[in-house]
Order: C-alpha cells, then sequence, then structure tokens
C-alpha cells in the first residue's frame, strides 16, 4: 500500500520519528537545503504536518499544500500553529492535552517553593562554603504561610495547581477570558485588580496576540513589593524588559520562570540576579511525559486517517460531523 506523505517541520523524539517513518513517507523540512524548492516539489502530496517545539506552521506554509487535511502538533500549547487559518480552510489542528497536565503542576509547585523560600539560592550558599565560614542562611523574606495566589489561566493544568494549592492550604483566586460556574476559587474579570489583591501571580497563561505581554508594568506595579510572579506558561505573556526592572527597582520581591519570551536566550540581566529562579522550560519534561505526549501526536495522525477524527482537536478545529 502506498504511504501517505507527511511533511515534518523540525525534529521530534525517536520514538515520534521511528512511527512516523514507519508509517508514512516523511519529508524531513529542515534537512532540505532549499526549504521554499522542496515544498514546491512535493506541495501536492502533503496530508498531514508533523509539528515539533517551536518549529511554526502558518497559512502561507499550509496555503501551498492543497491536500492537507491534519497539523499534529507536540505539545498542549499550538500557539506556533495558526490554529485559526487552518479551522477556517477545513484542515484539523491537534495538540497533546491531558497526558502532561499533572507533571507541569508538580513542577510548577517547586518552582513556587524554590522561588518563595529561595531554595536555589540557599543551595548555592551552601556549596560555595558560605554556611561554614559565614554561618547560617539569612532567614527568607516570603513564606507561603498567609499567602494569597492569583492564577492566571485556570485551564487543566491552571486546576491541577489549584487543586494542590488546596492542600498547602494557601488561598487561591483566578483570572481568565471567563468566569468559570464550576470551580470554588474567587474570579477577577480584571488582571491588574487580581494582581493588586495577591501575593503571588502564577501564570499558566498560553502563548498567542490575546495573551502577549498582558502581564506588563501596570500588572506588576500592582503586584508590589512583596509579591512574587511565577510563569509556568508561555514567555510571550510577560513583558520581560519591564519585569527586568521591577526586579532591579524592588518594585515585586522575585520572580521563578521555566519560560522566557526569546527561548532559549535568557536575559543576561535576570541570570545575573540572584534571587530569582530560572528553568530551562522543563515543565512536562520527564521521560515518562514525553513519551506520553509524543505518543499521542502520533495516535491524533493515525486516528484521523483511520476514522476521519482525530483524538484532541483543539477548539478552533472542533470535531465534525
Amino acid at each position: 500500500m502506498t504511504k501517505r506523505h507527511l511533511l515534518m517541520t523540525g525534529p521530534m523524539m525517536r520514538m515520534v520519528m521511528e512511527q512516523l517513518d514507519a508509517a508514512y513517507t516523511v519529508h524531513r523540512l529542515w534537512e532540505a537545503e532549499d526549504a521554499d524548492a522542496m515544498i514546491g516539489e512535493i506541495s501536492d502530496k502533503i496530508e498531514a504536518i508533523a509539528v515539533g517545539p517551536h518549529t511554526p506552521v502558518d497559512g502561507p506554509l499550509m496555503s501551498r499544500l492543497p491536500n492537507l487535511k491534519i497539523v499534529s502538533n507536540f505539545g498542549v500549547g499550538y500557539d506556533t500553529v495558526d490554529a485559526k487559518w487552518a479551522g477556517a480552510h477545513g484542515i484539523y489542528v491537534t495538540n497533546t492535552p491531558d497526558v502532561l497536565t499533572e507533571e507541569v503542576a508538580d513542577t510548577t509547585l517547586g518552582l513556587l517553593l524554590m522561588t518563595v523560600r529561595q531554595l536555589s539560592e540557599s543551595e548555592r550558599y551552601l556549596r560555595a562554603g558560605r554556611w561554614e565560614t559565614e554561618g547560617p542562611f539569612p532567614l527568607t523574606k516570603a513564606s507561603l504561610r498567609d499567602r494569597r495566589i492569583g492564577i492566571v489561566g485556570l485551564g487543566r493544568i491552571g486546576k491541577a495547581i489549584a487543586r494542590r494549592l488546596d492542600a498547602f492550604r494557601v488561598p487561591v483566586v483566578y483570572h481568565g477570558r471567563s468566569e468559570q460556574a464550576d470551580v470554588p476559587y474567587g474570579y477577577y474579570a480584571n488582571l491588574v485588580d487580581m494582581a493588586r489583591d495577591v501575593d503571588i501571580l502564577l501564570s499558566v497563561a498560553p502563548g498567542g496576540t490575546a495573551t502577549n505581554h498582558m502581564i506588563n508594568a501596570e500588572v506588576l506595579d500592582a503586584l508590589g513589593p512583596d509579591g512574587i510572579l511565577i510563569n509556568v506558561g508561555r514567555g510571550s505573556v510577560v513583558d520581560e524588559k519591564a519585569l527586568v526592572e521591577a526586579l532591579k527597582s524592588g518594585t515585586i520581591l522575585s520572580a521563578g520562570l521555566d519560560v522566557f519570551e526569546d527561548e532559549p536566550h535568557v536575559p543576561a540581566d535576570l541570570i545575573e540576579m540572584e534571587h530569582v529562579v530560572l528553568l530551562p522550560h522543563v515543565g512536562s519534561a520527564s521521560v515518562h511525559t514525553r513519551n506520553q505526549m509524543g505518543q499521542l501526536c502520533v495516535d491524533n495522525l493515525k486516528s484521523y486517517f483511520e476514522t476521519g477524527k482525530p483524538l484532541t482537536p483543539v477548539v478552533e478545529t472542533p470535531l465534525r460531523d
């Protein structure tokens, strides 16, 4: 049987690439000497695109593939894919939700504790031999006790984080596009108002134009000098320049970041700050979880070509009758 043709925009996990190679004729865009010429040669053959991390798939690319039916994205975030354009042109876009929810929520709690209790800084203090020469590490300025956390983006991951904070007996409120009737947490329609009323702002918001720089200088100013920002969503949600200035000036107390505006580039100003915690986008980065994400990426393609319906289409391209 003739294999269907698939375009892979960037390198993906080995287990994903092996399965796709076995099932499809795979065209590796990043290996082409002339990507534009390659697309021109295979444009009418391509029925699917497999999208790896940080590789954009926009309308102009998809418009060149007249038989494209599905774009399978590796990751729950799909801001690098123009899903709205795809949906308007009858093309499915899928992502990998649920399988990474608990892992990212676990990482978030770890990052939160590291930041609030200055655990990374205290470890560096010990490793440098300062405990012996200078005495105990200074008492931390912050604690989770008597703190209130505002979550930006109460989706699957946001709810999983909130459940963990319930166990910590930390009050939670949230901000999002609309109020959710089935959650026990207070809702703020205005982000600045929420930032003013909480001690820790925790962002799980997705990327895209609607959320770009929504956490800006005004929000950080409202968070205040005892406030802490945690971001595990997308780097583009935070105005990074405004954040650096807020940290330098003491407008806010600290920040814990797993995502950045221009990954893998991290501003030197942030790296030089002892009182912030920086992680290299490891929210879901365990073998267990990444394998599940990769398998779902493969299974979405398989399901579509076998049944006409993928397993996890995004909201811009819902299941059609």
